[in-house]
C-alpha cells in the first residue's frame, strides 16, 4: 500500500515541478530570532492552525493526510482563510501520494506549512530511542514530497521526543536527525528549508531542553523552537499562565521560537483571550506568533470545527471566538533590512544532573550501503523467515544471556557511545549480532542456528566503496567512526514502504531495541512522536 510503481513516481515529480510558478508564495527566511518574507523583508508571525485528524487506528498507526485530500482541503481551507490562518502544521503525510492540489490551494490561499518529519509507525520513540537507515529514509521521503513548494515554511523532526526527565536520553537522536536533514537538503540543492524541534511546557527540563537544541555546532541545532503549551486556560493573564517568565526565558534565544501548539480547553468554551497577549507589544518581540490546537473537534474536544458523516464542516463556538480574537490583533513587526540580532549566541549546553542526561556526542549517521556492506562481509546471517518483531528476543539472548559483545550495533544517548552499526536496521543489525555470537563459538557447526532463524552464508570480500566504509567503521567490530556521507541522492519509496512495530528491548542500561510506535504525547497532542 505504501510503495508506488517508478513511473508514478516520475508522475508525482512531474506534478511537482509544474506548481512552481511566478505566482507561488515568498519563501520565509530567518534572520537572528526573526522570520521574515524573503522579498520585501517583512516580518512573520504564525497565525497558525493544527491541520490534521488523529490516526484512524491507534494500532496500526493508520493515518489520513490531509495534504493529500483534495476534497478536504477544498472545504476547509476557505474556513481557515476565514479565521485569518496564514499557517497550518500537519503531523504526518504520505509520501507517495500527490499533495500538489492541495498544496497549490494553500498557496492561493496565502497559508504556509509546517510539517512533522515522521508517522506514527517511523518515528524516534522517547522509550527506546533510534536513528537508524530506515528512519533516515522516512524524514528524507517528507523533505523529498514537500521541498519543492515555497510555502513549506519548515520541518519538525521531532514533537515531545524528551517529554520527562527519564528519558532525556532520546534528544540526542531527534539532534542528529536535525544534522543530518540540514545535511540532506543542501546535498539534494534545495532552498534552505530550516530544521525545528517542538517541545512540551515540562517545568524540569523546559529550559535544558531549549539550551540543548540551541547549544553547539549549527550544522546539528535546531533553526527554529516550537514551544507546546497550554498554560492559559479561559480568562487567564500574562502573568497567571506564566507567559511572562517563558517570554523572559527565550528573549535573548538566538532563533526563532513560537507556540507550536496552543488552546487549553479545561474552561470550555475557549474563550482565546492568550491570542491578544501573544500578538501584543510585551511577547511580538521575543515570539512569532503560534498555532492553536486544533482543526478538527474529535474526542479530545479541542476542535474548531466539526466534520459531519456527510463530510460537511460546522464551525463551533471555539471557531467563532478564535475568529474574534485573531481580528482584534495586528502585531507589530520589524524589517529585515533594519534588524541587527542582538542575541546571536547560541546557548551552553546544559550539563549532565538527576533531571538531564543527554549527551552532546550524537548517533552516526544513518548509512544504508554501509549497513549492506556489513551484512555481506557476515558469515552468519539471519534467515528469510526472521521478522523484524522477531528480533528482540533473539537481540536478548544474544547480547544478554549469551554476554556477546554487542558494542557495534548499541546505542547509548547517556554516555555518548554508539556503535558504527547501530544505525542500521533492526533485521541488519540482528544478522551482525548473530555474527558476532557465531564467531565467539570459533563457528562451531550448530552456532549459527538459533531455531532455524540463521543461516550461514559465504562472506564477501570487501572491495571499493565497501572496502572503505568497512574500514571507516573498524570493521566487523563496529567499534570505529565512519565519517562518509551516505550514497544517497534521494529517497523516498523504500523508506514510506517500512512499518513494522520493533519491539523494546534492553540490555543492562543500554537500549539496543527498535521500539517505534510512537507513545501518546502529553496534553493535547496527537500520538505523532
Amino acid at each position: 500500500m505504501w510503495a508506488r510503481s517508478l513511473a508514478s513516481a516520475a508522475l508525482i515529480a512531474s506534478s511537482l515541478l509544474s506548481t512552481v510558478s511566478a505566482a507561488d508564495l515568498d519563501p520565509i527566511v530567518i534572520k537572528g530570532s526573526k522570520f521574515f518574507f524573503k522579498s520585501n523583508g517583512t516580518q512573520f508571525f504564525m497565525r497558525g492552525v493544527a491541520y490534521q485528524a488523529s490516526p484512524t487506528n491507534s494500532t496500526s498507526g493508520t493515518f489520513i493526510d490531509p495534504l493529500a485530500d483534495e476534497a478536504g482541503c477544498k472545504r476547509d481551507i476557505p474556513l481557515l482563510q476565514e479565521l485569518g490562518t496564514n499557517t497550518i502544521r500537519v503531523y504526518a503525510i504520505n509520501t507517495t501520494s500527490d499533495h500538489s492540489p492541495c498544496m497549490k490551494l494553500l498557496n492561493d490561499a496565502g497559508i504556509y506549512v509546517i510539517s512533522d518529519l515522521s508517522e506514527p509507525r517511523l518515528s524516534i520513540n522517547r522509550n527506546s530511542p533510534e536513528w537508524d537507515d530506515r528512519l533516515f529514509e522516512r524524514y528524507a521521503s517528507v523533505v523529498d514530497a514537500l521541498a519543492p513548494y515555497s510555502n513549506v515554511l519548515g520541518f519538525f523532526a521531532g514533537n515531545e521526543v524528551s517529554n520527562e526527565s527519564n528519558n532525556t536520553n532520546a534528544s540526542p537522536f531527534v539532534k542528529a536527525a536535525i544534522r543530518d536533514m540540514k545535511a540532506y537538503i543542501k546535498r539534494r540543492n534545495y532552498r534552505a528549508i530550516p530544521l525545528g524541534y517542538a517541545t512540551n511546557d515540562d517545568q524540569k527540563i523546559r529550559s535544558e531542553l531549549a539550551d540543548y537544541f540551541n547549544c553547539g555546532s549549527s550544522s546539528e541545532s535546531a533553526d527554529f523552537w516550537g514551544y507546546n503549551i497550554y498554560s492559559w486556560c479561559g480568562n487567564s493573564s500574562y502573568t497567571e499562565s506564566g507567559y511572562d517568565q517563558r517570554t523572559k526565558e527565550f528573549e535573548n534565544y538566538s532563533i526563532p521560537s513560537f507556540f507550536a501548539e496552543y488552546g487549553c480547553n479545561v474552561v470550555q468554551p475557549r474563550v482565546f483571550t492568550e491570542v491578544g497577549a501573544l500578538f501584543g507589544s510585551q511577547m511580538t518581540p521575543v515570539f512569532s506568533g503560534g498555532i492553536v490546537y486544533m482543526y478538527h473537534q474529535e474526542a479530545n474536544d479541542y476542535g474548531l470545527v466539526e466534520i459531519g458523516s456527510s463530510g460537511t464542516a460546522t464551525k463551533l463556538v471555539d471557531y467563532n471566538n478564535l475568529k474574534s480574537e485573531l481580528a482584534k490583533v495586528s502585531p507589530s513587526g520589524v524589517q529585515s533590512n533594519s534588524y541587527t540580532p542582538a542575541n546571536t549566541a547560541a546557548r551552553s549546553c546544559p550539563t549532565a544532573d538527576s533531571n538531564w542526561s543527554a549527551s552532546t556526542v550524537l548517533p552516526p549517521t544513518p548509512n544504508r550501503e554501509l549497513c549492506s556492506c556489513m551484512v555481506s562481509s557476515l558469515s552468519c546471517v539471519a534467515a528469510t523467515k526472521v521478522r523484524e518483531k522477531d528480533t528482540g528476543d533473539l537481540f536478548n539472548y544474544i547480547c544478554g544471556e549469551a554476554k556477546t559483545d554487542c558494542a557495534g550495533i548499541t546505542a547509548n544517548g547517556t554516555t555518548g557511545e554508539y556503535g558504527a552499526y547501530s544505525m542500521c536496521s533492526p533485521l541488519e543489525r540482528v544478522s551482525w549480532a548473530m555474527n558476532a555470537y557465531y564467531v565467539k563459538q570459533k563457528k562451531a557447526s550448530d552456532a549459527c542456528n538459533f531455531d532455524g532463524s540463521a543461516k550461514t552464508q559465504t562472506a564477501a570480500t570487501a572491495s571499493g566503496t565497501c572496502k572503505s566504509l568497512l574500514s571507516e567503521a573498524g570493521g566487523t567490530a563496529g567499534t570505529g567512526t565512519v565519517t562518509s556521507s551516505p550514497n544517497s541522492s534521494g529517497t523516498g519509496t523504500k523508506g514510506a514502504a517500512v512499518g513494522l512495530t520493533i519491539p523494546a528491548f534492553q540490555v543492562g542500561a543500554v537500549k539496543i531495541g527498535a521500539g517505534l510506535l510512537a507513545a501518546a504525547l502529553g496534553g493535547a497532542a496527537l500520538v505523532f512522536v
